[in-house]
């Protein structure tokens, strides 16, 4: 069932339905219950008044075999005077011949020609009778059953009505909703605007808050998206505008030495251009995939060998690695490791100077790499893992990615990234640690 008003409405029904049916069960056995008793007085009164002519020697005037008002009810009371050897003395119209009650003083049920009795008894001793009213109990029930269909007729003619009546209060109530999928069905997809939830009622505020979180969340991200494309587009202009200079001083010069020259200045930004490029990929991919639940183990000196392959640094730029590291399991997948160690080696490459050195040590819960570079200013420390970000400090080939990318990447392997200047000398301290 898809209709939201169509559902609260027969739950509403339902509900009324059940709670009717209830009070008319309740109305019902009350009703019995207060209609016997009643009826019992009047048993006993009757039987108390036919024992009062009795005892007053006017055996013959039964005035119990008055009808009731009423065709329904017609001779409802029977009146039996038995003596006590067992002859019927007299009885009232439409009384059965058979005795009615038990010979015991008191109220007692008995069937009699098939039909059931409800007796008082009265025993005069004195006098040598016995003296029973009684009345049908079939006649009863069916006081009963009519009592409570009175009671109840009006209620389902007003069924209709209510029924009408809930319909009614749901689409008023429901109001509120149409208006904000009307308000959504006129915005184009350009438009995200928050709903207004001024005029909404309580109920519908936390819907409407989340569709306006929504809104902003999709708003950031093609914020970020347009940013990132911007980002892309400009940094890819520059290493092709060369390219393309480069290709034109090659193929115009008929110089030897100057064409070498451009040949290598375009195979640098080739290199730039193919790395700006898979750092864009890489990070794309890390925030369209979800983290991970596999927890293997990686050699972590192998891992740095495969990288610093990868990554090579120039000849001018020494790479050493510990070999304690050989004796080092990294907790994570082995691809994500690889992204991280790999971008913070090349981030150490980029800021190395010429004759420097490229450092990994082991830590009691982790590793770390140290480089000889110019380091990050403290006020820029916070900073440097956010996207596109290169500080003062910056590389001529970097695109502030690496940091970021190398951060995004640890946490996916329940690791983080802890940067700092080396105290003792120049240089960045890169850790990947481990809680």
């Amino acid at each position: 069932m898809t209709s939201l008003r169509r559902r609260l409405f027969l739950i509403l029904i339902a509900a009324t339905g059940a709670i009717w049916l209830c009070a008319a069960g309740w109305i019902y056995l009350s009703s019995r219950s207060e209609l016997e008793h009643v009826l019992d007085a009047r048993l006993q009164e009757a039987a108390r008044m036919v024992h009062s002519l009795v005892a007053g020697g006017n055996i013959a005037a039964t005035p119990l075999a008055a009808e009731v008002p009423g065709a329904a009810y017609e001779r409802q009371l029977s009146c039996q005077i038995w003596s006590l050897d067992g002859r019927l003395v007299a009885r009232s119209g439409g009384a059965p011949d058979e005795v009615l009650g038990d010979p015991a003083e008191g109220y007692s049920e008995r069937t009699v020609n098939g039909e059931p009795w409800r007796v008082y008894t009265i025993l005069d001793t004195e006098k040598g009778v016995r003296v029973m009213v009684g009345d049908r109990i079939g006649l009863r029930d069916r006081l009963v059953r009519d009592l409570v269909a009175g009671l109840l007729a009006p209620l389902l003619l007003v069924v209709p009505l209510l029924g009408a009546l809930i319909w009614m209060s749901l689409w008023r109530g429901l109001k509120p909703l149409n208006a904000v999928a009307r308000d959504l069905t006129a915005r184009d997809a350009e438009d995200m605007r928050p709903l207004a939830p001024a005029e909404a009622p309580a109920e519908v505020r936390p819907l409407i808050d989340a569709i306006n979180g929504l809104f902003a969340k999709v708003e950031a991200a093609r914020r970020h998206e347009r940013d990132v494309t911007a980002f892309a587009a400009h940094e890819l202009r520059t290493p092709l505008a060369g390219l393309k200079t480069q290709a034109q001083i090659a193929l115009a010069t008929g110089d030897a030495a100057t064409r070498d020259g451009a040949l290598r200045r375009i195979l640098v930004s080739v290199d730039r251009t193919a790395r700006l490029v898979r750092q864009l990929l890489a990070l794309a991919k890390l925030e369209a995939s979800a983290p991970l639940a596999l927890k293997a183990e990686v050699d972590a000196g192998t891992l740095l060998r495969e990288v610093a392959q990868l990554s090579a640094a120039p000849a001018r730029i020494g790479v050493t690695l510990d070999p304690t590291l050989d004796a080092l399991r990294l907790q994570g997948d082995r691809e994500t490791l690889h992204l991280v160690l790999r971008n913070l080696h090349e981030n150490a490459i980029e800021h190395m100077p010429e004759g420097g050195a490229i450092t990994w040590r082991r830590l009691p819960n982790g590793l770390c790499v140290e480089d000889e570079g110019p380091g990050i200013p403290e006020e820029e420390l916070p900073r440097v893992t956010e996207r596109f970000f290169r500080g003062r400090n910056k590389s001529a080939s970097g695109s502030g990615l690496g940091l970021t990318i190398a951060s995004m990447a640890a946490a996916r392997v329940g690791a983080r990234i802890e940067l700092e200047n080396r105290d003792a000398r120049r240089g960045l301290r890169a850790a990947l640690m481990w809680s």
